[in-house]
């Protein structure tokens, strides 16, 4: 059998062959009296067995022909996983999406929107109920740590530090963001909400940076934690906030809060709108 690009019209030829081949041999057998019949039998036998091997050989020869890419590829679908037992894709689990309508109040707009479309971006890896939004657009003299309640929304804002590298003239504004380990900087981006731990600050809660601009979280030891140079008298005494080393400080009244808010496994965006 030839094989290659023709090798298909090469078996339809035989086919039609073995066909015309049969169709001659009943054609003369009609033609014979009862004397031949036995031997016409026969040869009807042989020529119909011939008939049936060689077109599934022709039938096969034209399937090796086809390429592989032009067959209709089958369908198998997934045992596990979001795409099990079904075509289309399936939606993660989640709850409804915020209405587009809901703007907490204190929040600015496109800070609000490019903190949503992170818990979309990581929506996988953190709870959507609640989060936290950090405007280091505002002053630390600003309540600028806003927990929001996305389900019941509501909102409550507390003042909040950024790091001495983020603002080395100490004016109570960020200059810049840095993911650099001694830095001392606040770092821009999504962060995961960790464990609890007591450590130099007493109760703290571990921060995981999820975007690459804040990837050395864990590294740095960025975290929430109380601090008195965060506190709200702070702001009447000085007009502004002292400065951390890269962590989220919030005074030490209000740290229960923050802690009760956020919890394990919420998402907390922070960042300095333009």
């Amino acid at each position: 059998m030839m094989y290659g690009p023709f090798s298909s019209f090469e078996a339809g030829q035989e086919l039609v062959a073995e066909r015309a081949n049969l169709a001659k041999t009943l054609s003369t057998e009609s033609l014979y009296g009862s004397e031949d019949m036995k031997f016409s039998r026969r040869n009807l036998i042989v020529a119909a067995t011939a008939f049936a091997a060689s077109s599934s050989s022709a039938a096969r020869a034209i399937s090796s022909a086809v390429p592989e890419r032009s067959r209709a590829p089958s369908l198998v679908l997934p045992k596990i996983g979001p795409r099990a037992g079904t075509i289309a894709p399936v939606a993660p689990a989640a709850l409804p999406p915020v209405p587009a309508a809901f703007r907490p109040e204190g929040i600015r707009p496109e800070l609000f929107d490019a903190a949503m479309q992170a818990l979309d971006r990581h929506d996988r890896r953190v709870r959507r109920d609640r989060i936290g939004v950090v405007d280091f657009s505002a002053s630390s003299s600003e309540p600028r740590f806003h927990l929001v309640d996305l389900e019941n929304r509501k909102t409550t804002s507390v003042p909040v530090a950024h790091g001495s590298g983020s603002d080395p003239g100490h004016t109570g504004w960020l200059q810049r963001f840095s993911n650099r380990p001694g830095s001392n900087a606040s770092s821009e981006g999504a962060y995961l909400t960790g464990d609890y731990y007591y450590g130099g600050h007493g109760r703290s809660q571990r921060l995981i940076g999820l975007d690459s601009t804040n990837s050395n979280a864990l590294e740095r030891a960025i975290v929430i934690h109380g601090a008195w140079y965060a506190e709200p008298n702070m702001i009447g005494a000085h007009g502004k906030l002292g400065r951390s080393q890269g962590c989220l400080a919030v005074g030490d009244s209000l740290l229960s809060r923050a802690f009760d808010h956020l919890g394990q496994g919420r998402m907390i965006y922070a960042a300095k709108m333009a």
